[in-house]
């Protein structure tokens, strides 16, 4: 049954990611978010220092961490509640999905698993074939798939 809800909730935050994915390229290295939202709105760090009841040197120093990525999601949702706008804050898999991710981290464990029986079996003079390590390995996998160790993640 916790398998079934672990598959559910996978699937559906694989949703949620696929809709949110294309954020992925919205980001601003250079200047941050605060600096140039604010810019483009033609607002001032005084004015948005009152707003936030803090100074404009204030404001210029949440900018400077938020470059250096040292500001807190507690700032960020502060800014972003004082410029009428809501902070969204989440994760995007390198490998595009949760699901993909999974495959490719059981099919890692898998073949590191497989080939080191193999490399034993080879020492003993009783080596499979490429074929049946292939097969094995997939197999190891899905099964890693269907389960997610936490094991896994080591």
């Amino acid at each position: 049954m916790k398998q079934e809800n672990s598959r559910l909730a996978i699937k559906q935050i694989d949703k949620k990611i696929s809709s949110i994915q294309a954020f992925e390229t919205l980001h601003f290295q250079k200047e941050g978010w605060i600096r140039t939202l604010r810019n483009i709105l033609n607002m001032s760090m005084e004015q948005l220092g009152r707003k936030m009841s803090i100074t404009a040197q204030g404001v210029k120093k949440m900018e400077g961490r938020e470059q250096e990525r040292g500001i807190t999601l507690k700032s960020l949702d502060d800014v972003a509640k004082a410029m009428d706008m809501k902070l969204v804050y989440g994760f995007i898999p390198i490998d595009g999905s949760l699901e993909q991710l999974i495959e490719r981290k059981a099919k890692e464990m898998a073949t590191r698993i497989i080939m080191r029986t193999s490399n034993t079996m080879k020492l003993e003079n009783q080596q499979n074939s490429n074929e049946y390590q292939k097969a094995a390995i997939e197999e190891l996998a899905d099964e890693l798939k269907r389960t997610i160790p936490g094991k896994l993640w080591d």
